[in-house]
């Protein structure tokens, strides 16, 4: 089982794929049940941030007694956190630690989180700079917490067309 890029212990895509028969269906059985578990696991995580929204915005009725009013307002303030912490401030990270624009570090929030993941970016690979050691451990983490956002923001939008 050899692979073409050396091992990189994070969360990427663009430089690591099997290079042998044995390989290529290891990552094909692997995928079979990885991506199941990956979608119950980011389901599990996003139905997490749900219940705290839905917890808070119970606790504001209760607290002003206010009725659908708390219900919007906490799904308001859960759209626009979301939208800070996963879209518009990681490009700013990556401005200053890859030297991509905010454009190009917006691109690849979006196209991270989203799960098109074409490669073109890739965090951690210049070698022309050195990265802290908590960056790809961070974006890891980001990452995860992101793509379940992202999962509850489409379901919520899917919702609304229906």
């Amino acid at each position: 089982f050899r692979f073409n890029a050396s091992f990189l212990p994070y969360l990427g895509y663009g430089n690591l794929s099997p290079s042998t028969v044995v390989g290529r269906i290891f990552c094909i059985m692997f995928a079979l049940f990885g991506i199941p578990l990956n979608l119950v696991l980011l389901n599990e995580i996003g139905q997490l941030m749900l219940l705290g929204v839905q917890h808070c915005a119970h606790r504001l009725e209760e607290m002003f007694h206010w009725q659908n009013k708390a219900s919007f307002l906490m799904k308001t303030c859960a759209l626009v956190t979301g939208l800070l912490l996963f879209l518009l401030l990681p490009p700013l990270l990556f401005s200053d630690k890859e030297g991509w624009s905010y454009e190009e570090g917006f691109y690849y929030s979006f196209i991270t989180l989203s799960t098109i993941g074409f490669g073109d970016y890739v965090i951690g690979m210049n070698p022309d700079r050195t990265y802290p050691s908590w960056y790809k451990n961070v974006i890891s983490v980001w990452i995860l917490f992101g793509m379940a956002w992202l999962a509850l923001v489409i379901k919520f939008c899917i919702n609304l067309l229906e």
